[in-house]
């Protein structure tokens, strides 16, 4: 008698999956790195933002068509998994950890930061420990209930922000073209600085890889996942570079954020717009739309360590193990909240590094799935199927390689050291390669899919 394949409950359309690809991101979130992406960019946020978002929108148009094939809670690493081989879809997904495993470590980490800044008495590591506390908790009630807290947490950031933005419009008193025109306007010898901003941006963005992580929740994945993706993408990078750009024409002294004003810029600006009130309603809202970053973000890591699970390359009795009542990964989730203690003592710049560096690794492969699974497994060389399948994959691969090779040198280093620990740990499952990795079979991935 064959075993019964372990599901999740589907239970997620478009809306919901929007709300939580956008929590994901929190569209403060541009605060995080704020003062750091500003001061390397030298003032020109707003289009290290639009090269971001160029490089975003090729490499989600690429998970549209895999998610359409592959609706499954492994993301990049199932999609590779599937498209090159149990080897390098492995190795995909050891990287992809990176950077889900310190999204939510960077959540934790701005919590402590911020909420310290306001109540100084008490220490950072008692606002972390709280977090990931509360965050384990409804993750394991389930994901049902972590999308009803999002969408009411993304609307209070919408509502902010729209405030925020009329303050910025309302005390900028000088609109000449070329006081508009300077946070647009890039020096040829600016280039290195806005690039290496521009890969770090990359993490702004991981709600829409986020929701991929969801298919196997989702009603209709294969209609649903492809237009929450491109309506998360979309609506999220056109807010993230309005937001730079009126927040540096209402504060335009970036030489300003060093040292401890790098981590805290956000508070400068808001303190400049709208006064000390201003501030303490910035931290209010700020912190909450962390709050469920960390939620989510802590969600979809558990997703694709349950996925690792089910075909075995992780231990399988940990990984793939669902609550009987709650149908969640619930050792995954208390795995994911004790590595989330590291955010005890670990720097934010360095989190921010290694996010980006899994990142990017993850959308690469993604664009390459692409083009193998449709151009040279099944074999579509139509006019529209070179466009869909070549071109704009392609294209996304070039972004994501400057990008990549963009990073901070030391983010560089130790993810290569990660990859190579990886490498260490699939030639002892495969015995030198001897044996191919633990995978899913078709069959199951028939039945998770329909």
């Amino acid at each position: 008698m064959q075993k019964e394949t372990v599901r999740m409950k589907r239970v997620l359309g478009v809306p919901a999956l929007v709300f939580f690809g956008l929590a994901y991101m929190v569209p403060l979130g541009i605060f995080t790195t704020y003062g750091e992406v500003t001061f390397l960019s030298e003032g020109h946020l707003p289009v290290a933002y639009i090269l971001t978002l160029l490089t975003m929108i090729f490499t989600a148009y690429s998970y549209c068509q895999m998610t359409r094939e592959l609706p499954l809670s492994g993301s990049a690493y199932s999609y590779v998994q599937k498209t090159f081989g149990g080897n390098l879809g492995f190795l995909v997904g050891w990287a992809q950890l990176l950077d889900y495993l310190f999204l939510p470590i960077l959540n934790y980490l701005v919590i402590g930061i911020y909420l310290h800044e306001a109540f100084p008495m008490i220490p950072i590591s008692i606002f972390i420990l709280s977090s990931i506390a509360i965050v384990t908790i409804l993750n394991i009630l389930g994901i049902k209930l972590v999308n009803s807290m999002n969408m009411l947490i993304v609307i209070l950031q919408f509502v902010f922000i729209v405030i925020f933005l009329c303050l910025c419009i309302y005390g900028q008193n000088d609109w000449s073209i070329d006081t508009l025109l300077q946070p647009l306007v890039v020096a040829s010898g600016q280039m290195s600085g806005l690039l290496s901003g521009a890969a770090i941006l990359c993490l702004a963005f991981l709600g829409f890889d986020a929701i991929s992580t969801l298919a196997e929740e989702t009603k209709n994945p294969k209609r649903s996942l492809p237009r929450a993706i491109m309506i998360t993408v979309l609506v999220a990078g056109g807010l993230f570079i309005i937001i730079a750009y009126l927040a540096h024409l209402s504060y335009p002294n970036w030489q300003q954020f060093t040292g401890n004003n790098i981590d805290t810029a956000g508070l400068i600006i808001f303190k400049k717009v709208g006064g000390t009130l201003f501030v303490s309603l910035f931290i209010a809202v700020y912190i909450t739309g962390v709050f469920a970053s960390a939620m989510t973000s802590q969600a979809s890591i558990v997703r694709i360590f349950f996925a690792m699970g089910r075909e075995g390359v992780l231990p399988k009795s940990i990984f793939s193990y669902l609550h009987p009542q709650y149908r969640t990964p619930v050792l995954s989730i208390i795995f994911v909240s004790i590595a989330s203690l590291s955010a005890l003592f670990i720097s934010l710049s360095m989190v921010v590094s290694m996010i980006s560096f899994g990142a990017l690794t993850a959308f690469t492969f993604v664009n390459l799935s692409v083009i193998k699974y449709f151009i040279i497994n099944q074999k579509q060389r139509s006019r529209a199927a070179l466009l869909r399948y070549l071109v704009m994959p392609t294209i996304g691969v070039i972004l994501t390689l400057w990008l990549w090779s963009s990073l901070h040198q030391s983010a560089l280093l130790i993810g290569l050291s990660w990859l190579l620990i990886g490498l260490a740990y699939l030639l002892v499952l495969t015995r030198g390669f001897s044996l191919k990795p633990p995978a899913i079979s078709d069959a199951e991935m028939s039945s998770i899919i329909n």
